[in-house]
């Protein structure tokens, strides 16, 4: 049953091109709808709550991807190449939206509500495979946002 853990997911070519994930129309009927989010392989879904104010992120994955899709709330975005001394980018996403990490690619998430999203990812998310892979940088002064 571990053997999936061994299975490689790094097509890159079904990345988006941009960080920000525009999702399908969803499929709506009479009951409701189906908001389809990844049609993709993935070793890990993890439901992931914040409080307003918070600061989470500020590292890069070595191999990791992953899709955050906002459910309830808002925060902040900041991304750069890691490597790279250029100011980070900053884009604001909400309830709805959809934004996607490459590995190698510095990233900080600030909380400017309380809120819950879905990490989809291409690593399982045991802390073992997720440290070796996290390389903890301060791409924000975490300082204002410690709890």
């Amino acid at each position: 049953m571990n053997d999936w853990r061994n299975t490689v997911l790094d097509d890159s070519s079904s990345w988006p091109d941009e960080p920000i994930v525009p999702l399908e129309e969803p499929h709506a009927d009479a009951r409701g709808s189906i908001q389809c989010l990844l049609n993709l392989p993935s070793k890990n879904v993890s439901l992931i709550t914040s409080k307003k104010g918070t600061l989470r992120s500020n590292h890069y994955h070595k191999t990791d991807w992953h899709y955050m899709y906002i459910l309830s709330g808002a925060f902040d975005y900041y991304y750069r190449p890691t490597g790279s001394e250029e100011e980070p980018t900053k884009i604001t996403l909400h309830a709805g939206d959809m934004v996607f990490t490459p590995p190698m690619e510095d990233h900080t998430t600030i909380f400017t509500e309380d809120c819950q999203l879905l990490a989809i990812s291409r690593n399982p998310r045991d802390q073992a495979t997720y440290e070796a892979d996290t390389v903890r940088i301060d791409l924000l002064d975490p300082t204002p946002y410690e709890v």
